[in-house]
């Protein structure tokens, strides 16, 4: 009795359960809606048809296979995923990874360039407090500026002086991914109490030392929970910038070229991917936290 009861418990008190729960509820609203959204094109259809005597089986099957739906069916997307992900060449137009691997790209240079600027800055702002109170309100600033309305301007900025491609994506994603960063670092930068920092200058330590055997080490946590939400607006970042350039590749492009012909599935479906795609990126970040905070010694 307790062999067959101990994994049920387990079960029931882990994740698993509201995982599913959660998964459960959100598809029944999904099809909900699906049913709400898609009625009236299915009946202007019996009507057409002159299909008077349709039954609610027949309505509801019907919202769940048109071709051009307001809001497509969970199936849908599934089905359009695998068309487009696993039934096509990864080097077609046609498949989601070809253009997730162009989205992808600019996604990790903006990253990389961000998470180098948002370090440097934390570490002027942590050491000069000029710095500190004329920087700062600045940088706060810029993250209220809508990113729809520079985007433009960047590309076409750029593009005059003949910088095309990734380039304007991967500033567009640095541009959103440096502030959680910055945020962060200097949250984790002043994280060593008093104490920590008297010691310090107990043993003549010089600022170098302060900064490496202290400072950075104490700022890792809040470093790699910055790089998570940096990440995820760096691949906004890149979509939004694929927008505006019309480029021929690019998850941006798929969801434009999707609004362009109505096509409510390949939107869904190109959402999808750019949501896997970032939660496999903060997942890759989750794994190298945890290595290098357990060989520095900060967590057991």
């Amino acid at each position: 009795m307790t062999a067959v009861t101990a994994p049920r418990r387990r079960l029931t008190e882990g994740r698993a359960v509201p995982v599913a729960t959660m998964v459960l509820a959100i598809l029944v609203i999904w099809y909900a809606c699906t049913i709400w959204l898609n009625a009236r094109w299915q009946l202007q259809v019996f009507d057409r048809a002159g299909q008077a005597d349709w039954t609610i089986w027949q309505f509801v099957a019907g919202t769940f296979a048109q071709d051009r739906p307001v809001l497509p069916a969970p199936h849908q997307v599934l089905v359009e995923l695998w068309n487009s992900v696993a039934m096509q060449d990864v080097t077609s137009r046609r498949s989601l990874v070809y253009h997730a691997w162009i989205t992808l790209s600019a996604t990790l240079l903006g990253f990389v360039m961000g998470t180098v600027l948002g370090i440097a800055l934390a570490i002027l702002i942590v050491h000069n407090r000029a710095v500190d109170r004329s920087l700062m309100p600045w940088l706060i600033a810029s993250q209220t500026i809508p990113i729809l309305a520079i985007a433009p301007m960047i590309v076409v900025v750029l593009a005059s002086i003949g910088l095309t491609g990734l380039v304007p994506k991967s500033l567009i994603s640095t541009y959103l991914s440096f502030f959680p960063v910055v945020v962060g670092m200097v949250k984790g930068f002043r994280s060593p109490d008093a104490l920590q920092l008297d010691l310090m200058r107990t043993y003549h330590s010089s600022p170098g030392q302060v900064f490496g055997k202290l400072r950075w080490p104490s700022a890792m946590p809040y470093l790699f929970t910055s790089m998570k939400v940096g990440v995820a607006a760096s691949l906004v970042g890149a979509i939004v910038g694929e927008l505006p350039t019309g480029a021929a590749g690019g998850l941006g492009s798929r969801l434009l070229a999707g609004s362009y012909y109505g096509q409510t599935t390949q939107i869904w479906a190109a959402l999808f991917m750019a949501a896997a795609l970032s939660a496999t990126l903060i997942f890759v970040i989750g794994i190298v936290e945890r290595i290098v905070l357990r060989r520095m010694g900060v967590r057991p």
